[in-house]
């Protein structure tokens, strides 16, 4: 029971960050953004809730009361990491969260799968050192102006008394989930059908992983910290699948040994 527990899907973001926290050799994807992807964050947070917070307040005070504080810090919370999320585009995060996608590949015994899309250095000292040019486009997720989109139209269901922020969630997460393996459906070279086909038959566990996701974007200045650990941990599952896959292949190829009277 433990162990499936362990292996429940909303749990691969926390994974990631034990996972990216214990591995040292990842934090060079991370260090040379790290300054600025602070100050940036705390920058917007900040202004965030200097300017905007209380008259939000103000303004559901009117129709929630006391609630109205609640509410209002998760509204400029998501204001903030969809102003942050956009903004961090800028910094082409994208390179960054491909690496450590395929650079945990690499360590579940995935090079082959990763080798599809680009070159490795089988010599480098660690997978990281080991992640060379991209043979193919290499995007972890595409840009979805849809999802922006849907995201800002979203907030306002904040609003509403002690569910409005877990429906909000479930409503973005449903969404979001899915492109965190887009990166593995290219690697397997998926075509729009099949990607279509393989989502669909685990919809609900891409919504979880895209609730526990934004609800880790929705802290202050870590959110992007979250989101290139939240990155090692759609790895780490997609490696697990993967695993899955193949071991159900094997058995298929293998099949039971023939009878034999003398098998010497």
């Amino acid at each position: 029971m433990a162990r499936l527990s362990w292996d429940a899907i909303w749990l691969y973001p926390f994974k990631g960050i034990i996972y990216f926290v214990l591995h040292p050799s990842f934090y060079p994807l991370f260090k040379a953004r790290l300054l600025p992807i602070f100050l940036l964050s705390a920058f917007i947070y900040a202004n965030l809730f200097i300017w905007a917070y209380l008259p939000q307040v103000a303004l559901l005070a009117v129709f929630q009361g006391p609630g109205a504080w609640l509410n209002a810090t998760f509204l400029v919370l998501g204001e903030g990491a969809a102003i942050v999320a956009l903004l961090f585009e800028a910094f082409f995060v994208d390179e960054t969260l491909v690496d450590t996608f395929d650079a945990v590949l690499i360590d579940q015994g995935l090079g082959d799968l990763v080798s599809q899309g680009r070159l490795l250095d089988p010599t480098a000292p660690n997978s990281v050192q080991m992640l060379g040019k991209p043979t193919t486009s290499a995007i972890y997720a595409p840009f979805s102006l849809r999802q922006i989109v849907e995201f800002v139209l979203l907030l306002p269901v904040n609003l509403i008394p002690f569910v409005g922020v877990p429906i909000f969630l479930v409503l973005t997460g449903y969404r979001a989930g899915p492109f965190h393996h887009w990166r593995y459906f290219k690697l397997r070279g998926f075509s729009k059908k099949e990607r279509q086909e393989y989502v669909r038959s685990r919809q609900l566990k891409y919504t979880w992983f895209g609730i526990v996701y934004l609800t880790l974007q929705l802290i202050p200045v870590l959110s992007m910290f979250f989101l290139v650990t939240s990155a090692a941990g759609s790895a780490l599952w997609a490696a697990k699948m993967e695993k899955a896959r193949r071991s159900r292949e094997n058995a298929t190829v293998v099949g039971p040994e023939p009878y034999q009277d003398n098998p010497a």
